[in-house]
């Protein structure tokens, strides 16, 4: 601080964020350089507000408010924990420039120290105006200033008292009190701010009411609005940034206390580490993959154009939002947030941001993979029927028997239903916890889940990865488009290879793709097929046809797609086999040209009770001829109609991945055994 000098206060570096070839996505900013505004240039209300609101003794003080600090100490032992600051604006200012938000009575020592030597140095003035000069007003605004532009596209001379009060509602907690998500939140601090002033004499009562009845607009700049890549990329780097710093994230809690803890922690670290982007001169490496990125843009808003009609903000009602996933990464190559238009406000990012009911797209993941891995298989038989106290299928038709196959091909409610029962809502919810779903809650642990009814409901994002479970064995890889970030210098920060949660047994996941080729070829999205590229997926439809959804996969991208209101109500039409689907397939044509058809990979041994083995093996002895008519034949479900010589189960006991790694340009004699299948070999060169 001794070292300290008003440049000290207009420093920033700037960070820039590459796509997966390097290309620079875009520059993280803070505007406070550009936009620094002198006291003299500051409105007096943005003075008076400030000391109203955060520190009245300002001008009395000589850097700390003892008197403050003694009330904190006093919550702090009352309740057992920090949660009241007791800072002054000049205590404010020197966590900073030259403090983090910690909050440990060791920081909070080193912050009265350096504020009483900031007294010492710079005038009242002058730390009023270094502080309105540094202090975050989310979304990448830095300064009183640059928040004026960015918010109102005003210089701050032009702002009215309700604007001021609005803008400075917003450090207190800039996730909180974001006008753009949390517009509510924001009005409700600014009429506290605005109260605060009527208290202290330092305006009217006329003025209050004026000012209060005032109605705020935001009126963002066209470049200052983030694309949905860009808020994406941010969200995943902040989290990068907790994480490599040492938060420990959670998504399940025993108490509704544990819960409110853990969230108000988040938001803390949260906006702390959110605001680096805009100052620490980070490089972000991410793997968006822009030309995908672009393609489905395109494509949903192609789609969906001929829906025009607009909510009170001008945004189109209708929306849609999807999820693109690399298989062989795990990481996300291309995520799009809704329809894009122009527009001077903010867009939502609905492919992470927004939670719906998933209907039927959710059942491979909490009914019938969980089934399969307890001896179901996809022949098995079970009985369509109408259900005393139960659900009814699309359309009320009823087939009698079938095989689970057809089931999940034709999305039977009835058959769902009568699987999770025997299953139970606690086992089948576990398999969505264990995959970090964030909104589980506890009204969630009933029946109507296995249809998609949910409190709450899923993301565009948490459905990608439930399916890119599936494909990769039943592992899941919590999905991000981070590669790595480093500083100005080009020291690595954060660089993680994603760790790998067995959630699902291999075979019952590759059992469960196969399965789901059939909804493509014979079910709910008949039609819905990539030509020669193999592919499987899930049509998901909500009550009144509020919501449509569409999953699927090929070995190369796992995509996850989104069509419904904002507010949801019916569409006529909707349903995942429509908009959703051909989205999708539209998409996934565009994204899969030039690529070489990959078959998936086929169950490594069966699946079933012996009793259900031995009627299999009785079948092939006698029943050749029937299984050659079958669409799909039960151990080369790959190859339909094709006759296969199967080797008897006793000659290969177990099934073994053996991985090796030889020097040199040749693989040794003997080295691949001779009864060795699938063979993959890989060279390196440097």
């Amino acid at each position: 601080m001794r070292r300290s000098s008003p440049e000290t206060f207009r420093q920033i570096e700037t960070s820039v964020v590459y796509d997966d070839h390097g290309d620079t996505i875009s520059v993280l900013k803070g505007e406070k350089d550009v936009y620094y505004v002198p006291f003299e240039e500051i409105p007096t209300y943005v003075t008076q507000a400030i000391i109203s609101i955060e520190d009245k003794k300002f001008y009395q003080h000589n850097g700390v408010d003892y008197k403050a600090i003694a009330r904190a100490m006093y919550a702090m032992i009352r309740k057992k924990e920090i949660t009241q600051g007791g800072s002054t604006i000049t205590q404010q200012l020197a966590r900073t420039i030259f403090l983090t938000n910690e909050k440990t009575w060791q920081r909070k020592v080193e912050e009265i120290y350096i504020a009483s030597e900031m007294e010492k140095k710079y005038s009242k003035d002058q730390i009023l105006e270094f502080y309105l000069n540094n202090i975050y007003f989310a979304n990448g605004y830095y300064g009183i200033k640059a928040a004026a532009k960015g918010y109102f596209s005003k210089d701050l001379g032009e702002l009215s008292l309700s604007q001021i009060c609005f803008l400075l509602a917003i450090p207190n907690s800039p996730t909180y009190y974001d006008p753009v998500a949390n517009p509510e939140n924001t009005i409700k601090r600014r009429n506290l701010i605005l109260k605060a002033m009527l208290d202290d004499g330092v305006i009217s009562s006329s003025t209050y009411k004026s000012a209060i009845a005032e109605e705020i607009t935001l009126t963002r700049t066209s470049g200052t609005k983030n694309n949905y890549v860009e808020t994406y990329i941010y969200y995943c780097a902040t989290r990068a940034l907790m994480e490599v710093n040492g938060f420990e994230f959670q998504t399940d809690f025993t108490t509704d206390k544990g819960k409110a803890g853990y969230e108000k922690a988040y938001e803390e670290a949260y906006n702390q580490w959110n605001q680096s982007l805009f100052t620490s001169g980070y490089r972000i490496y991410t793997t968006i993959d822009l030309d995908l990125q672009k393609q489905l843009q395109e494509v949903i808003d192609t789609n969906l154009e001929e829906f025009t009609d607009v909510n009170e903000e001008g945004i189109y009602a209708l929306q849609g939002a999807a999820v693109t996933i690399d298989n062989k990464t795990g990481k996300v190559v291309a995520i799009v947030g809704g329809r894009s238009q122009e527009v001077t406000g903010y867009t939502l990012n609905r492919a992470f941001q927004s939670f719906r009911q998933p209907g039927s797209s959710i059942k491979p993941l909490i009914v019938y993979t969980p089934s399969l891995e307890r001896g179901y298989t996809p022949e098995t038989v079970v009985i369509d029927e109408k259900l005393e106290e139960g659900p009814e299928n699309a359309g009320g038709a009823y087939s009698g028997e079938i095989t689970l196959r057809e089931a999940v091909a034709k999305s039977k409610n009835t058959i769902a239903w009568q699987l999770y029962e025997e299953l139970t809502p606690k086992t089948g919810m576990e398999y969505l916890k264990k995959m970090g779903f964030s909104h589980i809650e506890k009204d969630d642990y009933g029946m109507a889940a296995c249809l998609g009814g949910f409190t709450i409901g899923v993301s565009p994002l948490e459905m990608a990865k439930g399916y890119e479970t599936l494909y990769n064995d039943g592992y899941m890889r919590n999905p991000t488009c981070i590669e790595k970030i480093t500083d100005a210098k080009g020291e690595v920060i954060y660089e993680k290879e994603e760790e790998e949660i067995e959630v699902y047994q291999e075979n019952a996941a590759r059992t469960m793709t196969d399965m789901l080729q059939s909804v493509l070829t014979d079910g709910t999205a008949k039609g819905i097929n990539l030509g020669e590229m193999p592919a499987c997926g899930k049509t998901g439809t909500t009550n009144s046809n509020r919501d449509g959804w569409f999953v699927g996969y090929t070995s190369y991208y796992t995509t996850s797609v989104w069509v419904g209101y904002d507010l949801p109500k019916q569409v006529p039409g909707l349903t995942g086999s429509s908009y959703p689907a051909k989205i999708w397939q539209e998409y996934m044509l565009k994204a899969h040209e030039g690529l070489t058809p990959v078959p998936f990979k086929k169950p490594i041994e069966y699946i079933g009770t012996e009793e259900q083995q031995e009627e299999v093996e009785d079948l092939e002895e006698g029943d050749e001829e029937e299984l050659e008519d079958e669409d799909y034949g039960v151990f080369d479900e790959e190859n339909p109609g094709e006759e296969v010589e199967e080797e008897p189960q006793e000659e290969q006991p177990s099934y073994r991945v053996i991985t090796q790694t030889f020097d040199g340009t040749s693989v040794p004699a003997g080295a691949i055994p001779d009864n060795a299948t699938d063979i993959e070999i890989t060279t390196t060169t440097e």
